[in-house]
């Protein structure tokens, strides 16, 4: 097949996402809010709303008040205690308003449905875990007790719905609530290109400061998730221009166009460390644990009116729903081990907004059908790409530990993770599977000892492809060893088991 007769993106991709090139400015109000584009990738494809309509008045003023210190600097609800009683007697049953926003088609208006969702899912944590907040404080452990186990049906009612009209499950998720559906800019007419221009709708603590730990925490996501539309368009040109039999010189640039993203991305990651301070996050972070496998939930949470008042749940916010990763996870095809753990990660796709689902699905689904790694080792030059690929994949992964073990576990016992996954274990069984991968294709394929398989390409130009990731190769025998050690040390003095 000649370069003409390549489509970019091809039928199958535009079969199945249809406004993926198309301007986000342009769509509707009726599409999930996180309908995926390459100008805005796993970003929203317009800033979130920052109102809410007349008829959720109280709920605005509800979560407006509730921050431990309010926009106006203030104290709120959350600095009192007072929160619980404000819920309880402000706040009605709203679930049939929630079923008139709709558009002049009569269809939903997800995009303002997903803005109320957000301040429910908001009102929802600070009650359920305003007790624990209280514990923290004034316990001397700094330990968090029981939350609340009964959420009023002025909250659960609307906020279920909301959640069943979006495809979510009805609690704090990055995406939808906490992080990707939580920003503005001061200065619209900047847009996203500077940090600093970033500001919080909802917080907990201290987020409406700019300059907080907190609104830092969360806006650091949407300053790395800002570059995904590319990343969104390199992984398309691989899958598509492979599933078409194109050139590999098209193809290659499509890992080049990840790698250039990846290299954004991992900058912007970088910045954490000085826009959210490690010794201040285990304040805020009370408030986005989860009902699943937590402590302050021994018997799950009711939802007041809904499920025949069932125990419900669900896992908390973590950034771990992030969908950058698993992106490059599926185009690059990394196998994880058959473990809790991975089971654990699979369980986290749940909590994804339905168009990142769906991506990745795709994504997954097209890779293993085409055999992109397959291909991608038939080849030198590919072959090195797609390892530099996989090395961002673990240097993301390496920092992400890192801020698992300098934020949080070298400050508290607490045994999990705001989603509910251990927390020295679960974070290594991933970054562990993509060293191994790598170590398995560099030594298959390029390692200059007897036994290699051939790829394309002349003994010279293998080599001097073999030069550009000899000393990455390096780096990741022994950062796995040393991850290893670590783990082992970490268990070992919480007195809990490497195997989950």
């Amino acid at each position: 097949m000649t370069r003409t007769q390549v489509s970019f993106p091809s039928p199958s991709t535009l079969k199945k996402f249809p406004h993926v090139h198309e301007d986000p400015a342009t769509l509707s109000h009726s599409l999930d809010p996180f309908t995926i584009t390459t100008s805005t990738g796993f970003l929203p494809y317009a800033t979130a709303p920052t109102t809410l309509p007349e008829a959720f008045k109280a709920l605005a003023s509800l979560v407006e008040r509730s921050p431990v210190v309010k926009a106006d600097g203030k104290p709120g609800l959350l600095a009192t205690y007072e929160l619980g009683p404000a819920v309880e007697s402000e706040l009605t049953d709203l679930t049939d308003e929630v079923e008139k926003l709709r558009l002049a088609d009569g269809s939903y208006d997800k995009f303002t449905i997903a803005a109320i969702f957000r301040d429910y899912t908001f009102v929802a944590s600070s009650y359920l875990l305003e007790p624990c907040w209280e514990n923290w404080n004034k316990l001397p452990d700094q330990s968090y007790g029981l939350g609340r186990d009964v959420l009023p049906k002025s909250v659960a009612r609307p906020m279920y719905r909301c959640a069943q009209i979006l495809d979510l499950p009805p609690f704090m998720s990055y995406a939808a609530s906490y992080a990707l559906f939580n920003y503005t800019t001061a200065d619209p007419a900047k847009g996203l290109d500077e940090y600093s221009n970033l500001r919080l709708v909802r917080a907990f603590e201290r987020g409406h400061d700019p300059k907080s730990s907190e609104a830092g925490f969360i806006l650091t996501h949407v300053d790395m998730v800002k570059y995904t539309g590319a990343l969104v368009n390199g992984a398309l040109r691989v899958v598509d221009t492979l599933e078409q039999n194109g050139p590999r010189q098209d193809i290659n640039d499509g890992f080049r166009q990840i790698l250039q993203t990846m290299e954004k991305i991992e900058e912007a990651m970088e910045d954490m460390w000085g826009n959210s301070k490690p010794s201040e996050y285990l304040s805020f972070r009370v408030f986005i644990f989860g009902i699943t496998n937590q402590s302050m939930f021994p018997n799950g949470v009711i939802y007041d009116g809904v499920e025949d008042n069932k125990p419900l749940h669900f896992r908390g916010e973590s950034g771990a729903n992030d969908s950058i990763i698993p992106l490059l996870d599926h185009l690059c095809q990394i196998p994880m081990p058959s473990t809790p753990l991975t089971k654990i990660l699979h369980e986290f796709r749940a909590y994804r907004p339905l168009p990142h689902r769906e991506f990745l699905t795709y994504i997954r689904e097209k890779s293993e059908q085409i055999g992109v790694q397959k291909y991608c080792v038939e080849d030198s030059e590919t072959a090195v790409l797609f390892l530099k690929v996989l090395n961002h994949v673990r240097s993301f992964r390496w920092r992400h530990w890192l801020f698992a073990r300098e934020y949080i576990i070298r400050r508290t016992p607490h045994p999990t993770a705001t989603g509910g996954s251990p927390i020295v274990t679960w974070l290594p069984n991933q970054l562990s599977a993509v060293m191994d991968l790598m170590v398995t294709i560099y030594d298959t394929y390029l390692s200059p000892k007897e036994g290699v398989v051939a790829i394309q390409g002349n003994e010279d130009l293998i080599a001097s492809h073999r030069k550009q990731v000899e000393p990455m190769m390096e780096l990741v025998r022994d950062q796995r060893e040393k991850l290893a050690r670590e783990v082992e040390r970490w268990c070992q003095e919480r007195g809990v088991p490497e195997k989950e």
